[in-house]
């Protein structure tokens, strides 16, 4: 009985080290092991912050129907109720590409304006690691007015419609309720109002957001323009572009309440063209629309359709 005792103990023994032998080795396994990135999400809520893009890309075959208003002046009194009398329109259709890739059209109703973009993730915010999100964004517009009345001798080329920009977008979202973004830019004309103008506008933008609650936020942007500061616009003085928005999430919906000195909503009109004035109580209220389908299932959900139906 004793032998059987003694040998029971001396196997016990042997069993519960090797057990720890075998964690210490596993922990030893798991601590050298790489571990996986974990992306930061949602350092937006929607591929723009307002009128600007933000670092935010559409899903791989997901498109994005976008309507976006902007009223008249709110300064025009009773006689036009406070700008609602004039409006503008946008309606644009962005798609996702790949993850990184996106590329959307629109068109708008001020100066009949066409443009296409392309917005392009370069780095992604990653906990404990990369501490930034950089996107690059490139426009082009057209305007589709029909020609102004020249002097004799002179040609209005198809090339005076067009408009290029290229931005930078720098964000990083510092905790669940706030995100920052940076937004240098340059915007180029293929024609401006006098030679004593650049051709080329260089601005400086940054963004923000800040969560009040679940499904809502406040959002704001501000371009500064560090040339062509004084630049004109149909003889008419353009200023820095300033908007304040609060955005309302609703299901597949994005709503977004805007009031903002800029009418314009594509990047040369916002960015350089503006031509109203916080100052001068020459504001614009507005809203966004976004309204997001999914026109290619992921591969993980191409099995799981509901054989019911």
């Amino acid at each position: 009985m004793r032998k059987s005792l003694l040998l029971f103990t001396l196997l016990s023994g042997i069993y519960t080290s090797s057990l720890a032998q075998a964690d210490s080795l596993m922990n030893m396994l798991n601590d050298n092991a790489p571990k996986t990135k974990e992306h930061v999400s949602a350092t937006f809520k929607a591929t723009r912050i307002i009128n600007g893009s933000s670092v935010e890309n559409l899903g791989h075959g997901v498109l994005d129907f976008r309507i976006s208003h902007r009223f008249g002046q709110l300064n025009q009194g009773v006689e036009n109720f406070f700008g609602l009398d004039n409006a503008t329109t946008r309606l644009g259709l962005d798609y996702g590409i790949t993850k990184w890739l996106m590329i959307g059209i629109g068109h708008s109703t001020l100066f009949k304006e066409n443009d296409g973009f392309a917005k392009v993730r370069l780095l992604r915010q990653v906990k404990d690691g990369m501490p930034i999100t950089l996107s690059y964004s490139g426009s082009v517009s057209v305007q589709t007015t029909p020609a102004p009345v020249l002097l004799p001798g002179q040609e209005w080329k198809y090339s005076n419609r067009l408009y290029y920009a290229h931005q930078l977008l720098i964000a990083r979202k510092f905790s669940d309720r706030i995100s920052l973004q940076l937004m240098p830019a340059i915007v180029h004309y293929n024609l401006v109002d006098s030679s004593k103008f650049s051709n080329n506008t260089l601005a400086i933008g940054v963004g923000g957001r800040v969560k009040v609650s679940r499904r809502m936020a406040i959002t704001g942007e501000y371009y500064f323009r560090a040339t062509n500061a004084d630049m004109l616009y149909a003889g008419v003085p353009t200023y820095n572009a300033l908007s304040v928005g609060l955005d309302i999430e609703t299901g597949g919906h994005v709503f977004q309440l805007v009031f903002s000195n800029s009418q314009g909503m594509s990047d040369r009109t916002f960015i350089g063209q503006t031509t109203d004035s916080w100052g001068k109580g020459a504001l614009h209220f507005g809203f966004n629309i976004s309204r997001v389908f999914t026109v290619v299932k992921p591969k993980e959900f191409k099995d799981s359709d509901d054989k019911k139906w």
